[in-house]
């Protein structure tokens, strides 16, 4: 077992950790934190930002592509490796909107966070700024490339966590973005894993745009009611409604979610939602409570199976139950009622 092990030196610490551990996994291990803007913990490694870079030997490497080896010294936070990261992020920032009072990433903006670190108030290299069109017909994601980094996170959850491969680079040098093909609007499946894993406000839900920033929200926790897989969501809510969905990395579904479970809330606030059981009478729908519509619905399942036998019943189940839900509703229809007549609506 120690030849599938090697022992570094990371800050004065030594640790052991398997053979091809990167070292910024092993500082990770350590409790040692070393930024990153496009490392992602469920995508590969891009190292394309370069601002997670340490110090080994006295030169120069990011952390999240070198890979730890025998006796190796490690060195995450000297002025010299601090003063890299700060150059770094100024040449980011460099060509970066400054609108971030009004940007909806506010609050919860990687590249914000690392500004704030190191006192970038203005950036010392000036340069160019790349000025995009902003069009996109689609309802779900609203793509602002301005404020790209071109971190790739994007590029490899679509092709790597969806296996969709909707969008990727195009171009060379300063002209390089992120694009669909040919530049049309985004067609896709619309999961949201993009804006899920992007750093920057480059990437935001349309349908929360506008309707308040991480400081404005009440989180609650809840379970995806559209199928039986039992995602984690959660849901950001301000004033009682609710304004964005996303997942936590440490849940069953590992933060991903559909299209359904990222974009569609929007019925839980609808005037139009059923919000009491409803009974027929002389003709009209009218409001009920739960007792007295399972009393009346008991009521008439038992006349009728007293007139005309139990597979004069049929019971319909439903894909946005749980497996557990749906077990004990085809165990009422066979055992209680006493009818096979029971179907699930995903068999449509």
């Amino acid at each position: 077992m120690k030849h599938d092990m090697v022992t570094i030196t990371i800050d004065g610490r030594k640790t052991s950790v398997p053979v091809g551990t990167t070292i910024l996994a092993a500082a990770q291990q350590m409790g040692i934190h070393i930024p990153v803007l496009c490392h992602h913990p469920k995508l590969t490694v891009t190292g394309a930002c370069r601002v997670c870079i340490v110090e080994i030997g006295g030169q120069p490497v990011t952390s999240c592509t070198a890979v730890a080896e025998e006796g190796m010294e490690v060195t995450t936070a000297s002025p010299y490796i601090e003063g890299l990261r700060r150059d770094i992020v100024d040449l980011i920032l460099s060509d970066h909107p400054y609108d971030c009072m009004v940007c909806e990433r506010a609050g919860d903006c990687e590249l914000q966070e690392l500004a704030y670190k190191y006192s970038i108030r203005q950036p010392v290299f000036q340069g160019e700024r790349r000025i995009y069109t902003k069009r996109d017909g689609n309802p779900f994601i609203e793509r602002d490339m301005e404020k790209c980094i071109l971190c790739g996170r994007c590029v490899k959850v679509c092709d790597e966590v969806q296996g969709v491969g909707a969008i990727d680079y195009a171009y060379k040098g300063f002209e390089t973005k992120i694009c669909p093909p040919f530049e049309r609007d985004l067609d896709c499946e619309f999961c949201g894993q993009c804006i899920a894993v992007c750093p920057t406000g480059a990437l935001v839900s349309k349908p929360s745009l506008g309707k308040g920033r991480k400081r404005n929200v009440n989180t609650v926790e809840t379970v995806c009611p559209y199928c039986g897989c039992g995602c984690n969501i959660t849901y950001d809510v301000v004033k009682n409604e609710v304004i964005r969905a996303r997942s936590r990395q440490d849940t069953i579904n590992e933060g991903w979610l559909c299209v359904k479970g990222k974009f569609g809330f929007s019925f839980i606030n609808s005037p139009d939602r059923l919000t009491t059981p409803l009974i027929r009478k002389d003709g009209k729908l009218v409001p009920a409570g739960w007792d007295e519509a399972l009393d009346l619905i008991g009521e008439r399942l038992r006349k009728i199976r007293a007139a005309d036998g139990p597979d004069a019943i049929a019971g319909l189940s439903s894909a946005r139950c749980t497996n557990e839900e749906n077990y004990l509703f085809q165990k009422l229809m066979r055992a209680g009622v006493g009818t096979n007549n029971v179907d699930h609506c995903a068999r449509y």
